[in-house]
């Protein structure tokens, strides 16, 4: 699956998620894109989910229209140090999440 790292999480992230294709916002150059500039840009460059930090983002956007999924981590400070523990459910969200839906992970 093809993932992509939102600004509001580290690019550390992109190395902990084995067995999918992982870049970030930063390393696409798509840094000030805003929301459905970046998810259509997203999709045009054939990442199926997003994984972000901005719990607005599944409110403000229509995911199944824009043919994209989310996921959504929240509650936590955006350091590695506090997503690790949060990895196994967001590795496991990954491998049933579908277009358009948007799951949230939490502690």
């Amino acid at each position: 699956m093809r993932v992509l790292i939102d600004e509001s999480l580290p690019v550390e992230l992109a190395t902990e998620l084995p067995g999918h294709e992982v870049s970030t916002v930063r390393r696409e150059g798509w840094i000030r894109y805003q929301n459905g500039a970046l998810l259509r840009a997203a999709v045009r460059a054939g990442f199926e989910v997003l994984v972000t930090a901005d719990s607005n983002l599944r409110h403000q956007q229509n995911l199944k229209k824009l043919g994209i999924a989310a996921i959504v981590v929240t509650r936590v400070r955006n350091r590695i140090e506090e997503l690790r523990p949060l990895i196994p459910q967001i590795i496991g969200a990954l491998q049933t999440i579908a277009a358009g839906d948007a799951v949230e992970i939490a502690p």
